[in-house]
């Protein structure tokens, strides 16, 4: 019974307005390797960083530079802050459908941006 609603829920979020924008944005980036070749990028030096705030261990200036450089690229294109922004909202839509689940099953987990 579980499986089958969660089933459910799986073809819903497919069906989602969030999840269509975020597949036709990523649609649209396919087409530009070097657009993917950025986003790519942005992500490793994003978890770099995060990782490194994690552990207490500072981030060079040029590196913090070069981030800032390739967020700037990428949230000033169109197709790049279209798919970003994208990402976000159905990141945002299934951190809160996770939030539901584990409150259901009395699992705390704190996810940003999540109440």
């Amino acid at each position: 019974m579980v499986m089958d609603a969660a089933r459910v829920l799986a073809q819903q979020i497919a069906d989602s307005t969030e999840y269509r924008e975020y597949a036709a944005a990523k649609e649209a980036l396919n087409y530009s390797d070097s657009a993917m070749a950025l986003v790519k990028e942005y992500r490793r030096m994003q978890v770099a960083i995060q990782m490194g705030a994690m552990a207490g261990t500072s981030v060079s200036a040029d590196d913090m530079q070069r981030f800032s450089q390739i967020s700037s690229l990428l949230y000033g294109g169109t197709d790049t802050s279209r798919y970003l922004m994208a990402e976000l909202q159905l990141q945002r839509m299934m951190g809160e459908v996770f939030k539901l689940l584990t409150d259901a099953a009395d699992i705390r987990y704190d996810i940003p941006g999540v109440s």
